[in-house]
């Protein structure tokens, strides 16, 4: 129901490693601090695991002079509840604040994502459901962990754009996006929305 052309831009950093290099998260908030900034807070940074969690909220905590509310500090409610209050705030989340979370107005314009919500292995319940994709002669990863992380994806981006007058940015850190035959097909199926290079995105961040 929303004009995504118009009320959303989204940034996709040209300089950073792969997200499997020991520096990745480390680039990625040196990627998004001059965003955040730039935008006066109102961010959410969306995490796809607990040690990239810690180490952002550490990392940003130094650096930044907006409120950080961070994920595990208090409940869930009360951390959204005093994130929309202030206004100018930074929320740091893992998976459940990728859904079911409805921050509408100005409180909420920046949605910064470290890395594609891929699942992690090791899950007996994730291993078997590969498992028997290929031994029904599928791909398990075309066939499942792909279209799992982009509905994934569309969850988090979906935070951005919650009425009509809203506006904002995406950031999504993953050079996959840019540089794997799939990154195509995953950038379809988010929300028609300009892509902005990145003096174009700290301009945009600066009007929201």
């Amino acid at each position: 129901p929303f004009d995504y052309a118009e009320q959303a831009r989204l940034h996709l950093p040209s300089d950073l490693p792969e997200p499997n290099a020991p520096d990745y998260t480390a680039r990625f908030i040196e990627a998004v601090v001059p965003i955040i900034e730039a935008a006066r807070g109102g961010a959410f940074v969306l995490c796809t695991s607990h040690r990239a969690l810690k180490q952002v909220a550490q990392t940003l905590r130094a650096k930044l002079t907006q409120n950080l509310y961070v994920q595990g500090e208090d409940d869930r409610a009360r951390l959204l509840e005093r994130f929309t209050k202030d206004g100018d705030g930074v929320l740091v989340g893992t998976a459940s604040f990728w859904e079911g979370v409805d921050v509408k107005g100005r409180a909420l314009r920046l949605v910064l994502i470290d890395r594609l919500p891929f699942a992690a292995p090791g899950d007996p319940v994730f291993e078997a459901r590969l498992a028997a994709i290929r031994k029904a002669g599928g791909n398990p990863f075309f066939d499942y962990q792909l279209p799992d992380a982009v509905m994934m994806l569309r969850q988090g981006a979906g935070r951005l754009i919650r009425d009509s007058g809203d506006r904002g940015l995406l950031v999504i850190g993953d050079p996959r996006l840019r540089g794997k035959p799939y990154g195509r097909k995953v950038l379809e199926a988010l929300p028609p929305m300009p892509r902005v290079n990145r003096d174009e995105a700290l301009d945009w961040a600066a009007t929201l």
